[in-house]
């Protein structure tokens, strides 16, 4: 179907913004194509309605990122991004992996990563669903944008996405002959190279390809591991993607992609916390503070099965596009992912062989998606069924891991199928006034399997879920090129079963153990290996975007979320010890959000933005949980200035800083729990150097250039403390790229 984008009126059609959020639809005009030409801003087209609209024209809250604006803040993946969206934190968590990538959006996120637990926030990359986190901090080469949507999407984009969603589009194969090389040099270790190229075959069939190797040495070391193969914090990492586009005929053209990557390192920083709990399990054991590392970037544990750390992913997927006729068509997109890693953490972080869970996971996963769009009159419409399934396991071995000096072990398997089907329409019913609404229908159904003591054998459960999501939505255009919008949406998070269910053994030896011949069959035929309910989700918001005037561009944001079946475990700090308190809960997430794009003048651009939020969660049984990981407040600046040099250089320079405040690494702010994670401010700076009609540019960079050192996460287990820290340590480089 032939692509038709519906601008804003002629002020408002002029320019787009990478960090704005956006408004709804009105008719394009071909003067307004004109206008948007001559705006110093770029017009970034983006797909989050699964229409490609102008970004102003959507009527929900999201920042956009082009290819070019990537490179030029020197964001290289997932994780960077979290640092320049307002209300968005990425972390990094899963067993100590260097690939995961954990986001939360308003307060909503998952810090977990086994195969019953799903997140919170939904990553697709070109339309396809990303189930798994670990491998998910996808190295940014062929980026044809990034955008982030914040807030529920329940309904185009169905179960997962109750925080928001993140929409990975790269570049799609197209007529131009072109070829792009890039290669970074920096302190760290840091050794980087990708190759891109774009080749037309002939007028039908086209093709594009990208390669590239990246690695970054590491922070610490494994001092009681002389021959640890990486060192804390290492990691390398290949990657290779393939596109084929063919126009099969005027109606019908297809893409097929192919990609893969392979990763491996050391174990991402980390340390524990031992003497702060005296009444824990591992200071009661003998164990101090003093023998982890009096550095808490290096690394005591003497298992080389916790120091390493690996992952591997590939993916095919076909989509294919059919005009029906000039004002319908569709669209149909099929793929097939595998993806397997190795990870786990030492977790009294010394030398004795107490708590070591050496770990490993697959999933595999297979999703189909057929949508219909079109237009009538002034209503445009999507509308399309979704299928998806998902296979997978993790194993921790009673032969490598370790509980307390004795053998565990962990085994998890789930089967997840989803079935949707849903619809969306648009009206325009003036000039200036756009409506849409949509609803979804979705039937989850998951079939898991436990086993992490062999007197009680494999459990097995099952449990079946639907939901309806819905939303509305409209915007109105003043004459100003102001752009308002107010919109309605819901979302779910599908239910879950136990990740960690060791209070199986517990309940064996509750029915009498090893002296009961009967305790097994008690546990199993009382089985506890349950699923939650759904996580549901509904969001009031309304905002206004637009360009204020021709040099000033901005969005802000208002929103009220109200969460339902929100399950929290809250550790609290009682006389005896610590009282472990599992809550179903009510959350209102409330806040603002506003970016801008500043031309101050010709050569000097200012980019700014920041979030805040106001979390409240429902109070029981005298026990007040708070959001985990979850800022109050979020901001960035970037300013970037331009300037030509007499031998008709072009030199760039850019510093973006960002801040991100307080906040807890669980849901609990009793400072007697000792989780909270102190606020951070990290700075980048680039210096571009373009020379006169020439193909290359050459960059100094930094990044994080003040060397803040942070917490990622804190977790206190009642025995100890797990601290998580950043592998975000300061860089200087030199970047190099050529375009033929």
């Amino acid at each position: 179907m032939s692509t038709t984008v519906r601008n804003l009126n002629p002020v408002a059609g002029a320019l787009a913004l990478a960090f704005a959020s956006l408004a709804s639809t009105s008719v394009m005009a071909q003067e307004q194509e004109a206008q948007a030409e001559k705006s110093k801003m770029e017009a970034i087209t983006v797909t989050a309605t699964k229409r490609s609209q102008v970004i102003y024209e959507v009527p929900i809250a999201m920042s956009a990122f082009s290819g070019d604006d990537l490179d030029s803040q020197g964001i290289s993946d997932i994780t960077d991004v979290g640092k320049f969206v307002p209300n968005l934190n990425i972390t990094g968590f899963s067993a100590g992996h260097n690939s995961s990538a954990n986001p939360f959006i308003r307060g909503i996120g998952l810090q977990d990563h086994l195969i019953t637990t799903d997140p919170g926030v939904s990553v697709y990359v070109d339309g396809v669903y990303l189930g798994r986190q670990v491998g998910q901090n996808w190295n940014l080469a062929n980026i044809e944008r990034i955008e982030v949507l914040r807030g529920p999407q329940g309904t185009l984009y169905g179960r997962n996405s109750i925080g928001g969603a993140i929409n990975i589009i790269t570049k799609a194969p197209d007529q131009a002959a072109v070829t792009k090389v890039s290669a970074e040099v920096g302190t760290r270790g840091r050794l980087k190279g990708s190759i891109f190229t774009n080749q037309a075959v002939s007028e039908d069939l086209a093709f594009n390809f990208n390669m590239g190797f990246n690695r970054r040495g590491g922070i610490g070391e494994f001092v009681n591991l002389p021959n640890a193969e990486y060192d804390v914090g290492e990691n390398q990492e290949f990657h290779g993607r393939v596109s084929v586009k063919y126009n099969a005929s005027e109606d019908l053209r297809l893409v097929f992609t192919a990609d893969a990557n392979d990763g491996e390192g050391g174990t991402r920083p980390y340390t524990t916390l031992i003497d702060e709990l005296p009444n824990g399990r591992l200071y009661q054991n003998g164990l101090r503070n003093e023998q982890t590392t009096a550095d808490p970037y290096d690394n005591a544990t003497s298992t080389y099965e916790t120091s390493t750390v690996s992952n591997k992913a590939n993916g095919v997927s076909l989509t294919a596009e059919y005009d029906i006729n000039a004002d319908f068509g569709t669209k149909f997109i099929f793929s097939k992912r595998s993806s397997e890693y190795k990870a786990g953490l030492d977790d009294d972080s010394t030398a004795v062989a107490l708590d070591h869970y050496p770990e490993r996971g697959t999933a595999d996963q297979t999703s189909v998606e057929l949508q219909l769009t079109g237009y009538l009159g002034r209503a445009d419409f999507v509308t399309g069924v979704y299928w998806f399934n998902e296979e997978g396991s993790n194993r921790q071995d009673s032969s490598e891991a370790s509980f307390d000096g004795g053998p565990t072990k962990l085994e998890l398997d789930q089967e997840t199928t989803s079935r949707a089907v849903f619809v969306n329409v648009g009206y325009d019913a003036t000039d200036d006034l756009r409506i849409s609404g949509g609803v979804r229908y979705t039937e989850d159904e998951k079939s898991a399997s436990t086993n992490v003591f062999d007197p009680v054998g494999t459990i097995y459960s099952s449990r079946e879920w639907d939901e309806i999501s819905w939303e509305l939505a409209a915007n109105y255009t003043f004459e100003n090129g102001l752009n308002w919008y107010g919109t309605v949406q819901t979302g779910y998070q599908s239910g879950q079963f136990p990740a960690r269910p060791y209070f199986l053994i517990g309940q064996f030896f509750g029915a009498g153990g090893f002296d009961n011949p009967e305790a097994a069959a008690i546990v199993r035929a009382n089985n506890a290996f349950m699923a939650s309910d759904n996580i549901s989700a509904i969001n009031y918001e309304t905002g206004f975007k637009g360009q204020l005037t021709d040099d000033f561009s901005m969005s802000v944001a208002f929103f009220n979320t109200e969460y339902d079946d929100l399950p929290y475990q809250v550790n609290v700090v009682t006389d005896a010890g610590f009282d472990t308190n599992n809550l179903i809960v009510e959350q209102t997430s409330r806040g603002v959000e506003f970016e801008s794009t500043y031309y101050v003048t010709d050569s000097f651009t200012l980019h700014s933005s920041f979030g805040f939020m106001d979390v409240d969660v429902q109070e029981q049984n005298g026990v007040k949980p708070v959001a985990p990981l979850t800022p109050e407040w979020t901001a960035s600046i970037s300013p970037s200035y331009e300037f030509g040099l007499s031998n008709g250089a072009t030199v760039t320079t850019r510093l973006d800083v960002s801040y991100r405040d307080d906040m807890y690494g669980e849901p609990s702010s009793d400072p007697r729990r000792m989780t909270q994670i102190d606020a951070r401010t990290t700075t980048n700076f680039d210096i571009s150097y373009a020379p006169a009609n020439a193909n290359w540019d050459i960059s100094l960079y930094g990044r994080n250039i003040f060397d803040e050192r942070y917490d990622d996460a804190r977790l206190n287990t009642g025995d100890y403390i797990l601290v998580i820290k950043s592998n975000d340590a300061s860089e200087f480089g030199v970047r190099y790229k050529a375009t033929f």
